[in-house]
């Protein structure tokens, strides 16, 4: 736990050396998750036709969304009245893995990552990652580390099945492997206890995100472990994600992409396209990351609008006037939505709410 404890310490240290606004611009990706009616099999290897009718992803990118990765992973969504599931397919010339105890910290291994926001707040949200061993770590993440906050690492996904398949050999470097691939399912049950909307999604979207963590690898006696430099310091990971995040976190879940849960079958046609409002949401985000620039550089919150340079947004052509409120316990930003009409929130603290007018 002591560990744990001082890696996300520091995350946190990580994240605020570096000025927050300074991110580079992405839209987030979108996906159409479909109903399915048939039993799923978590085996790891989707060989439902469901599965096979299934939308595959976009390729990853990397995580700032400026570098091919070196090797190419897609992932699957379907759901029914039970569970979410998910597929990925890792591609991998080296499959290897080595921690066995649930909830140690899974991305010192090559690993798999899903990044669950219900209801879009950037709060109360869930972070899963697994090894090639089937190894799981689940945590509940209360704010994103930016924020002081609870990780309640004890949570677990109760009801919870994965399975990993090889197309290879697990640990053994004498030979070529040619990808690995996983397969989950989590209980909508589990999932309800940070959505504050309807507890199935249907006809809903999701924020969600998937990251792959790869390492360059070391060999000792036909052992693999992370790969270290001439120092002696373990060398940089890779972060290969589906929906870029302009930055090397994760844990911005406003740049998370948009999955939308159809009620049609597999292999349906569904459009999708991203809310207005949602673009209006990103512009506020913008504006809560300079407001914090703004406190690390003058030692206060700015009172106005103008000392951000931010005093009016654009969004599709339309000129939007936000307001800035500072109170006893921090500030708020908000605005009228142009095309809803209604009030979109962000707080001091990151959380984004949504009033009607």
């Amino acid at each position: 736990m002591m560990r744990k404890f001082l890696l996300v310490l520091g995350l946190i240290n990580f994240f605020f050396q570096f000025p927050a606004a300074a991110q580079v611009k992405m839209e987030p990706r979108t996906y159409v998750a479909y109903k399915t009616s048939e039993k799923i099999l978590i085996d790891g290897k989707a060989g439902e036709t469901t599965w096979k009718k299934a939308p595959e992803s976009q390729n990853f990118i990397d995580i700032e969304g400026e570098k091919t990765p070196r090797y190419r992973t897609n992932m699957k969504m379907l759901w029914d009245e039970n569970y979410l599931y998910f597929y990925a397919k890792m591609e991998e010339p080296h499959i290897w893995a080595t921690l066995k105890k649930r909830d140690t910290v899974i991305f010192y291994n090559n690993d798999f990552e899903i990044f669950i926001d219900p209801d879009g707040d950037t709060h109360n949200y869930y972070e899963f990652e697994m090894n090639a061993l089937n190894t799981i770590w689940d945590l509940f993440i209360v704010k994103p580390y930016r924020e002081p906050a609870p990780v309640v690492d004890s949570w677990d996904i109760q009801g919870l099945k994965s399975e990993v398949y090889i197309q290879g050999t697990l640990n053994d470097p004498s030979d070529k492997d040619q990808y690995w691939s996983v397969e989950i399912a989590i209980p909508w049950e589990v999932l309800k206890e940070a959505n504050t909307h309807s507890e199935i999604p249907k006809e809903e979207f999701w924020r969600i995100n998937f990251s792959r963590v790869n390492w360059d690898f070391d060999l000792d006696n036909g052992t693999y472990s992370r790969a270290k430099d001439a120092q002696g310091d373990y060398k940089a990971e890779y972060n290969w994600v589906w929906s870029p995040q302009g930055v090397i976190n994760m844990h911005e879940p406003e740049h998370w992409g948009y999955v939308y849960f159809s009620e049609k079958s597999p292999g349906a046609q569904e459009n999708f396209d991203i809310p207005r409002d949602q673009k209006i949401k990103w512009e506020l985000y913008r504006l809560y990351r300079a407001q914090k620039a703004y406190r690390e550089n003058h030692g206060r919150w700015a009172s106005d609008l103008s000392l951000l340079g931010e005093e009016q947004l654009q969004v599709e052509n339309e000129i939007i006037q936000p307001r800035l409120e500072l109170h006893q316990t921090g500030w708020n930003i908000w605005v009228k939505s142009p095309f809803t009409s209604e009030i979109l929130f962000i707080t001091e603290d990151g959380k984004f709410i949504k009033k009607s007018n």
